[in-house]
Formats: structure tokens, C-alpha cells, sequence
């Protein structure tokens, strides 16, 4: 027998495509309550079809804290649980008794998998801890864009760890996220001393190619005072380092990846990264020093954005070529294979391999 009742809330705007496979989804909660932003498709229909309450409503200006916020304030109140998510994307199934069994009384979120995106062979490639599971009465989205729980109750927060519960997205890539910029433009005048959204608008210029942009905000970012987590400034260094690189200036681009490591010396993402550049450099010594040191990483943070290509067959190739070029045939050989191993249809790293052993060959090894 449950014990709460949980609820699943969503906003939704022309996604028809993902209804049946959504609802079938979330379907192990007490109710699931849509609240609708102008669908002119047959969304609406099809949700009320398979039982989903379907609230409508139109906001104008569009902000995505309002439009959550006004979807929550559609969850009955006497939910225990509630559990928010998009159109797009697919609990594993079980997902209700694992919040359960973790859930008690006193709790206000639970944090959770999330797979934001995934390999062509369907396995996990960016991961991130989540965070939109939560108490009825004790939070309110904020933010334009990139919007979050703000809690707002009246005792301690607590939050818990729900193992394996995992939530897949699967976005549409025809989707566009043209709104972005000018809802972080909006949200960056509103709040300018908000470390969040300046890094969320300094990370959307690099994503547009304006890495000067890109560049001067990012370095706001670092500078606000309340900028104090490592993971995202160790992120905003990276994302000043790769706008450096693309503005040709590879000594910057090093020195801010160096900055990078410094600030989170735990996670492999700016030692690959660097490892990447410099092998467009061919600064064979940085590349193999870079992926020797990410390697002596064997965990994934729990608190931040976990890179596909950090934790692929890409470190290994990387230590493999550099390697190959640093006359290190032997190591070059153990990298290619073990990089063959994570990825053993590509043609590419096993031609690499061959190219190894034939020279280990030639020199008598």
C-alpha cells in the first residue's frame, strides 16, 4: 500500500508526440495534473484522453517560474509528494516505490538521476544530479528561464538521495531555444547580483559564439560574492578557457584551464577539456599529462554536470595519441585498447590500434 499521495505536474505547449509514452511513465503516481500553455495540436485531447487533469492558461509575458508556479498552485493540496517534470522526459520504471522508501514526514526534496541526454546506443551520456522532486507548501519556482525551487518553508530543509530513481530525457532537437538569451538578459537586470543566472547567461553566449560576451560575463560571474560554488566557477573557467581557444589565443585558453583544474582539481572535466584543446595544438606532453591526471578520477560528482565524453572511450584515445606521438608506443597500445574496449564499433579507434601495433612491430617490441 502507498504511502503518500504523489502527484506529477508538468507544463506542456504542442507535444502531442510525447503524450502516450509520458503518461504511461508517470503513471505510477496518485495523479498527474498538466497545466497547458496554447497547444493548437492535439496535446490537450490526448492527455485528457488517458486521464490526465488538464488545466489552460495563457502567459503573457512568457516565464517559465510563472508558468511552474502556476502549475503547481493546480496540485490538490492535500498531495504529499510532488514531482515535476517535462513532456519530454521518462521516469524508469519503480520510480514511485524508490521515492517512498526514502521519503519520511520530515523531508522537503528528494534529488534523483537524471540522463539529460544519451549515447546513439541508448546508454547515459550527460548526467546530473536533479532536483524537482519536493514537499507541497515548502517551495516556489524562481528564475525567468533556468528556473529552480526556491524554499520557502517554515522549519529546516531536508533533502535525501533517492537511488535509482532515474529520469531519461529524450528532447526534440527541432526545438528551439531562441527565447533563451532574452529571458537570461531579462533575469540577469532583475537579479544582477544573482551568481546563478549571471552563469547561465555567460554559458548561452558561448552556446550563440559570442565568446567575448561569453568572456566578460563569465568573469562577472566569478567576481559576484555569492559566487562561491566550485563546480560552477571550475564551469565558468572552462567556458572562458574554450572561448579563448576559439578567439586564438591558446596561452589564455591554457591558463584558464589551469585556473579551472586548481579551483576543482575532483573532477575530470577540465583536465579533458584541456586535453581536448591541446590536442588541437598538438601540445602532446599537456595532452598526456591531462588525461593521466582525469584518470586517477574514478567517481562522478553527485553534484554536478557529469560530461559524456569525460567518462567514454575520448580519454583513452586521447592518452593513446599522445602517446603514439610522444614515442610511448607501449602505453599508446594499452590506451587504444582499452579505449576500443568502451567503444568497439568504431572504425576509427581500431584503426588506431592497427596503426600502433604495426609500429611497435617495425621497432622490434
Amino acid at each position: 500500500m502507498n504511502k503518500y499521495k504523489v502527484c506529477v505536474y508538468a507544463i506542456c505547449k504542442n507535444e502531442e508526440k510525447f503524450v502516450d509514452a509520458w503518461v504511461d511513465s508517470m503513471s505510477e503516481a496518485d495523479l498527474i495534473v498538466v497545466t497547458d500553455t496554447g497547444s493548437t495540436d492535439k496535446t490537450v485531447e490526448k492527455l485528457r484522453k488517458k486521464g490526465v487533469i488538464v488545466y489552460s492558461e495563457e502567459i503573457k509575458p512568457w516565464r517559465f517560474d510563472v508558468a511552474r508556479n502556476i502549475s503547481l498552485g493546480h496540485v490538490p493540496e492535500d498531495v504529499d509528494i510532488c514531482v515535476c517534470t517535462d513532456l519530454d522526459e521518462l521516469f524508469q520504471k519503480g520510480w514511485r516505490k524508490l521515492l517512498e522508501d526514502k521519503w519520511s514526514p520530515e523531508v522537503t526534496m528528494a534529488n534523483y538521476m537524471y540522463n539529460w541526454s544519451h549515447k546513439a546506443d541508448g546508454t547515459p551520456d550527460v548526467q546530473i544530479n536533479y532536483f524537482k522532486v519536493h514537499s507541497r507548501f515548502d517551495y516556489k519556482w524562481q528564475y525567468p528561464i533556468h528556473e529552480c525551487l526556491k524554499y520557502i518553508g517554515k522549519g529546516p530543509e531536508k533533502k535525501v538521495f533517492v537511488e535509482g530513481m532515474i529520469l531519461d530525457h529524450y528532447p526534440d532537437p527541432a526545438k528551439s531555444r531562441g527565447s533563451y538569451l532574452g529571458l537570461l538578459e531579462l533575469a540577469v537586470k532583475e537579479s544582477p547580483e544573482d551568481d546563478r543566472m549571471m552563469y547561465y547567461l555567460g554559458r548561452e553566449y558561448m552556446y550563440k559564439g559570442m565568446w567575448e560576451k561569453c568572456i566578460e560575463t563569465l568573469k562577472k560571474h566569478l567576481s559576484l560574492k555569492n559566487a562561491v560554488w566550485r563546480e560552477e566557477r571550475c564551469a565558468s573557467m572552462r567556458w572562458i578557457a574554450r572561448s579563448f581557444h576559439e578567439l586564438k589565443n591558446p596561452s589564455e585558453s591554457l591558463c584558464w584551464y589551469y585556473r579551472a583544474i586548481a579551483e576543482c582539481p575532483y573532477m575530470r572535466e577540465p583536465y579533458i577539456e584541456c586535453a581536448q584543446k591541446a590536442y588541437l595544438w598538438h601540445e602532446w606532453h599537456i595532452v598526456y599529462f591531462m588525461v593521466e591526471q582525469a584518470l586517477k578520477i574514478t567517481q562522478k560528482s553527485m553534484t554536478y554536470t557529469n560530461m559524456g565524453y569525460c567518462w567514454n572511450h575520448t580519454p583513452y584515445d586521447l592518452g593513446a595519441i599522445s602517446c603514439y606521438h610522444l614515442g610511448l608506443l607501449e602505453k599508446s597500445r594499452e590506451y587504444a585498447k582499452q579505449a576500443l574496449s568502451l567503444d568497439p564499433k568504431n572504425e576509427r579507434l581500431r584503426n588506431n590500434l592497427k596503426i600502433i601495433e604495426e609500429k611497435l612491430e617495425k621497432v622490434g617490441c
